[in-house]
């Protein structure tokens, strides 16, 4: 078998088992705290939410640094210092007795949280320019499908075994991902430019922020995660004002996986269409279409109509990570490509973070059909910023860096 292509496909099963693993214990992170002690319900729900946060906050600030070393020293080495990393932290997380060390946990979990976009990076440095967007795309499918099935076994584990022994499962899962990286995976370095001395990361954080186009990639970023997640403190509440069915929980879950289910089938297809005219015009077409599916969510009276709009907007969503990642693998120099999508990578976990923030402010204020509004309001933002950019077309990141770079020799 061709090298890129076992490559791929491990990097595939290995993302599917990460993503899973990351998920698993998001069904039961409320109960597993209340097994520390007798606590109240404003203490568990308190902590629940500062516990669940904690993973994105060092994994935002750790992100650019994974890709730099990836950049300096291979990106195989980084998937496997991730992946046994992660292994050992959920590992200690089933023997923890406090909620302060669990909470010390998640946060050294989210230092170790770069597996998923160092692989795409890797896979985007060994993918044509011309079919990144199919490739990217056909991987996400991996991450998404972990991240939909992982809650769902993660509960079923947790009945079966209790919490400690689904940690134990779940950890042997990422160790298994990080075996067949280390036993399978081959890493073809590449040759780089000995004409000029590599970027600095001052040069890089200019570039992104001064870049029209690159810019606007990754507030797009962020704007998926907060687009994504927003609503999620709140969909049970809202699922309960639509039906009057007692299994409100599991409903909530159905509703809220009908987004990754779009996300899942269309992936690939928007990627391959963005290698075909062009990753812009799709990128804007996506912003308009998940504009266009999240604003009726706010108007839904049946819950058979709120599952086909979040149905419809995970289509649209589904389509903006390949595409931004290939428009990174398009412009950024193959000596950075690592470090830059580090910095995309912290723009997501960054939505991550306000998604949920958002979404609880402005539902407890304005009620929670507001939250799919201004959602829907800043993907027009989006689509606007993105629209101006590509009027005025520039040089190419590369080019862009390159001569900031010579003007200050």
């Amino acid at each position: 078998m061709d090298v890129q292509k076992r490559n791929f496909i491990i990097i595939w099963i290995s993302n599917f088992l990460v993503a899973g693993t990351m998920t698993m214990i998001m069904p039961f992170l409320a109960l597993y705290i209340e097994t520390f002690g007798d606590h109240s319900d404003a203490y568990v729900q308190r902590w629940s939410g500062l516990i669940f946060g904690a993973t994105f906050v060092t994994a935002l600030l750790m992100s650019p640094i994974w890709g730099r070393i990836a950049d300096k020293y291979g990106y195989k080495p980084i998937l496997l210092i991730n992946g046994f990393g992660i292994a050992t932290a959920v590992l200690l997380m089933g023997f923890v007795q406090s909620v302060e060390t669990f909470f010390l946990l998640r946060l050294a979990n989210g230092i170790v949280t770069g597996f998923i976009p160092t692989s795409l990076a890797f896979i985007s440095s060994q993918t044509a320019k011309e079919e990144a967007g199919k490739k990217l795309g056909t991987l996400q499918m991996g991450s998404v499908t972990g991240t939909l099935f992982g809650p769902v076994l993660g509960g079923l584990l947790a009945d079966a075994f209790g919490f400690q022994y689904t940690f134990i499962i779940t950890s042997i899962s990422v160790v298994l991902a990080a075996l067949i990286v280390l036993f399978g995976v081959k890493e073809k370095k590449k040759s780089k430019s000995k004409r000029i001395a590599p970027y600095s990361r001052k040069l890089i954080i200019y570039g992104i922020l001064h870049h029209r186009l690159m810019l606007n990639i990754m507030i797009i970023t962020a704007l998926i995660q907060i687009g994504n997640f927003s609503i999620q403190p709140l969909l049970s509440l809202y699922v309960a004002e639509l039906t009057d069915a007692k299994e409100v929980a599991f409903l909530a879950g159905v509703t809220f996986s009908a987004a990754g289910v779009g996300n899942l089938l269309f992936a690939r297809r928007w990627g391959v269409l963005g290698d075909q005219i062009g990753y812009e015009k799709v990128l804007s077409l996506l912003l308009l279409l998940s504009f266009l599916f999240i604003v009726p969510q706010a108007f839904v009276t049946e819950l058979w109509q709120l599952f086909i709009c979040r149905l419809l907007f995970g289509i649209a969503v589904g389509g903006m990570i390949p595409v931004t990642t290939a428009l990174i693998r398009r412009e950024a120099p193959i000596d950075a490509q690592g470090e830059v999508m580090g910095y995309n990578t912290s723009f997501r976990f960054l939505g991550n973070i306000i998604g949920p923030m958002v979404g609880g402010i402005l539902g407890g204020f304005l009620g929670i059909s507001s939250v799919f509004l201004i959602t829907g309001v800043l993907f027009l933002v989006g689509f606007i910023f993105l629209f101006y950019a590509r009027r005025n077309t520039e040089e190419d990141f590369e080019h862009f860096l390159m001569n900031e770079k010579l003007s200050k020799i």
